[in-house]
């Protein structure tokens, strides 16, 4: 995750000339025309070896004067609530516009950190033109010329450092990361809440209210947390606003950032196409998970073995979740959570030795032996555990086009069934046996390789520009 300063302001005042010129490329277009650049530009680059990504927006114009302006007015409004640093670029020779101070108004409210980078100042004596730009309201300002490369190095490394300074905070290594996600008026908030016992996070009926991600630490029975409240993922058909992108894409970095997921689902609608999204992209990035039904306390005439089974049928990696029906609001069966998180966080460190992972290879296939295929049967060598946190199984067979889903499932299922893993996904992996000809094959290229690269460390250069 690499910080991110986005470049900002009305058409016209050199930001894609600046965005080339910090890349050192000449990667947007720079024209006298407004309204040129209307997506944003991403690109990676660096300031004496501290690499950031930097993005150009199109015009903010609230005349709407050029075309697809409130299209651009979006996209420039994703940069600035994805952005770590904004830079709100100005014309020098200009002055102040009365569309610069909605601007800065505008990137005032965000409260991220905020320069202004006073462009065109090519001349001797140009300096004086920067003083009029401290109106907007914002301390850090910065005459430069995108052209000439003027004090470009000073304002990067103000706005470096600033990042620096807040990621200093560094969690405990100890702490257990948890994520609150689901779809939007879920009930997330609330339970964030309840936990904390406190208003830490707004609540509010209106779906949508959490934008950001709010990361909260918090200690429980002598643990560690690090609570991630995050906002809701809305369908794509509904995500009208921009920062309504942007909050299903902090919700996607929640789940990667955090160990175990708290789902929270509505007990009214049931399990939805998007929870079934949810629930496969924390599978897929191997989070471990705690099923919530939120608003149990409401329902009416419905068993919680028939709310599971539709959870069972559309995503079965959460039924081997633990499963709570809770009411946020009133707190019922929310102290049941922290227990399953820890043992669901415990579940991510399990390695089980190779003599019983082949004991249970063994079991299985004398209870059921893998299907002929083409007149050629999968044979199971043995089955060992490469890694953990998540756990991750490698099977070596004769032949991996061999197994089929099903036999592959039966395995899956079966060792589930005979250790513990309660709400953490398992990674199944299948390598072949190799003949002899190909390891004589590996072994010979691997030995060139490291005569190739010991030549490369006695012909490389002392120092490299990259």
């Amino acid at each position: 995750m690499l910080p991110k300063i986005a470049l900002v302001g009305r058409p016209n005042v050199g930001k894609s000339a600046l965005f080339n010129r910090i890349c050192q490329k000449r990667i947007s277009i720079v024209d006298e025309q407004e309204g040129i650049t209307r997506d944003r530009l991403y690109a990676k680059t660096d300031f004496f070896g501290k690499p950031f990504i930097l993005i150009d927006t199109g015009g903010i114009d609230f005349s709407e004067t050029i075309p697809f302006a409130e299209l651009v007015k979006r996209q420039a409004e994703v940069a600035i609530e994805e952005a770590d640093v904004v830079i709100l670029v100005v014309d020098g020779q200009v002055g102040v516009n009365v569309y610069d101070d909605l601007i800065a108004k505008r990137l005032v409210r965000s409260k991220k950190k905020i320069l202004v980078a006073v462009n065109k100042i090519d001349r001797h004596g140009d300096d004086e033109k920067i003083h009029p730009f401290y109106s907007l309201g914002i301390q850090d300002v910065f005459g430069i010329s995108a052209l000439q490369g003027y004090h470009i190095a000073e304002m990067l490394e103000v706005a470096l450092s600033s990042i620096e300074e807040k990621e200093e905070e560094l969690v405990p290594e100890d702490t257990i990361r948890v994520a609150i996600v689901g779809r939007p008026n879920v009930g997330k908030s609330t339970l964030l809440n309840t936990l904390l016992d406190e208003e830490r996070s707004i609540v509010s009926p209106i779906a949508g209210t959490t934008r950001d991600a709010i990361d909260i630490l918090f200690e429980s029975g002598g643990q560690k947390y690090l609570l991630i409240d995050t906002a809701g993922i809305r369908r794509k058909k509904a995500e009208k606003e921009v920062v309504d992108k942007f909050a299903a894409i902090r919700t996607e970095e929640a789940i990667e950032r955090c160990d175990v997921c708290l789902l929270i689902l509505d007990s009214f609608e049931g399990f939805t196409t998007q929870e079934r999204r949810i629930a496969a992209e924390i599978e897929a990035r191997g989070k471990s998970c705690v099923l919530l039904f939120n608003k149990w306390d409401m329902m009416e005439n419905l068993r919680m073995e028939h709310a599971m089974r539709g959870v069972r049928e559309l995503a079965p990696f959460l039924a081997h979740c633990p499963t709570f029906f809770i009411s946020a609001l009133r707190g019922r069966n929310v102290d049941k959570i922290f227990p399953a998180v820890l043992d669901v966080f415990a579940a991510r460190h399990v390695r089980i030795g190779t003599g019983a992972l082949n004991k249970f290879i063994e079991h299985c296939l004398q209870k059921y032996h893998p299907p002929l295929m083409t007149g050629k049967r999968l044979r199971i060598y043995y089955l060992t555990q490469v890694s953990i946190n998540p756990p991750r199984f490698v099977l070596f067979v004769n032949k991996p086009d061999l197994m089929t889903d099903t036999y592959r499932k039966y395995l899956v299922n079966q060792l589930r069934k005979e250790f513990p893993f309660p709400g953490c996904p398992l990674t199944f992996e299948l390598r072949g046996k190799e003949t002899s000809s190909s390891h004589a094959a590996k072994k010979e290229a691997s030995v060139k390789s490291e005569e190739n690269s010991d030549q490369e460390e006695l012909s490389a250069p002392l120092w490299s520009g990259e």
